[in-house]
């Protein structure tokens, strides 16, 4: 069976990586697991349609793109993932209907508050009634659930915890002695982190990070340091490093996904506040590496790391608790390799994509059957 996947905030093939492409392509991935093949009826961009007027005529052009595509492919439902009010889906709901096929929503948002603005109010609703269109609209996310049941009836919408494929980042130990080697780590343990640097939470969060261990660093504790990304924000991160951590790190640029798993497999715990993060694939793909995680409590990042069990997250904003958490499990060999596999566990228990987004593909061949 055939599906349309349009992605109206950006393509999942887009060069710069993020958790927001991530999440599409473990989707499509586990589609395709499940014998679903996805088809991209346009690559249109709907970011800022609100704000930006040239794109409601590209958006018409776009219509019949995928009407086209669609129809010509014979799928049989179209998906549109990731809808919000910055990129509302304005070609789904038209070419489901045109087609008479389901029209289906993954990781659906509806945030009330932008209706109140005039910069996002357009975008509120348009976004609402694409909402108010599917057949279904899946959320990875318990508060976006919370949200989406002031507008929809609950046999409409369906919690599905995030997933990836916890194989893909497998222990690797010849990986490891080489990374290790070319570090020049010997003992220490190493902490790794890995974020794009934009000028944003993400810049702040490496910052908060390069604080704390700069004041561990002071206090005589050993550890290396592996940062993975890059952005516009290097130049000042690096510099930050410089000052903190002088001889103690390496930044190793963007890191294609599949080498991920060799990177944090060369670690022994992996360090990301997350300042404000709404969800955060890469805690889960450290844990699948088995690395206990130390985090903030903020966002998202409750929903994939137990606390206390498979990694440390503590108060937003509480600097000493989140140095403290780091010291911990930097002082405890045996206490890191402990949460370190229970997170290996746990993410095989909790967060396998073709367990998890099945519910998506089961879901999606009852609302075909029935049309």
């Amino acid at each position: 069976m055939k599906v349309a996947l349009y992605a109206p905030l950006k393509p999942l093939d887009h060069p710069v990586p993020s958790g927001d492409r991530t999440i599409g392509r473990e989707l499509a991935a586990a589609l395709a697991g499940h014998g679903i093949e996805t088809v991209v009826p346009t690559r249109f961009r709907a970011r800022w349609f609100s704000a930006r007027p040239l794109l409601w005529l590209k958006a018409l052009a776009a219509r019949r793109e995928a009407l086209a595509t669609a129809r010509r492919e014979g799928t049989r439902a179209f998906v549109t993932y990731h809808a919000y009010y910055k990129s509302p889906d304005v070609i789904g709901p038209y070419v489901a209907r045109v087609l008479g096929i389901p029209y289906v929503i993954f990781q659906g948002i509806h945030a009330t508050k932008t209706r109140r603005r005039l910069a996002t109010c357009l975008g509120y609703a348009l976004n609402r009634r694409s909402l108010l269109a599917a057949d279904a609209v899946f959320s990875n996310r318990k508060l976006d659930v919370a949200n989406l049941l002031r507008l929809l009836p609950p046999e409409r919408v369906v919690y599905v915890r995030p997933g990836i494929d916890p194989g893909e980042f497998a222990f690797d130990a010849a990986a490891r002695r080489r990374l290790r080697g070319a570090w020049g780590v010997t003992d220490a343990p190493v902490v790794v982190t890995a974020a794009m640097f934009r000028d944003d939470v993400k810049a702040k969060s490496l910052a908060f990070l390069f604080l704390r261990l700069g004041e561990l660093a002071r206090q005589g504790v050993p550890f290396f340091l592996a940062v993975a990304g890059d952005g516009e924000m290097r130049e000042p991160l690096a510099a930050l490093a410089a000052r903190e951590l002088p001889d103690r790190h390496v930044f190793l640029g963007l890191v294609p996904r599949g080498e991920l798993g060799a990177v944090l497999g060369a670690g022994d715990l992996f360090a990301f506040p997350g300042i404000g993060e709404s969800l955060g694939m890469v805690y889960l793909e450290a844990q699948a590496a088995g690395l206990p995680v130390v985090a903030l409590a903020d966002g998202g990042v409750p929903e994939v790391v137990v606390n206390g069990r498979t990694g440390f997250l503590t108060p937003p904003g509480d600097a000493a608790a989140y140095g403290d958490a780091l010291a911990r499990l930097l002082d405890d060999k045996a206490l890191r390799r402990a949460m370190g596999e229970a997170a290996a566990r746990y993410v095989r228990a909790e967060h396998d994509r073709a367990v998890n987004y099945g519910a998506v593909a089961e879901r999606l061949c009852r609302l075909v059957g029935r049309r």
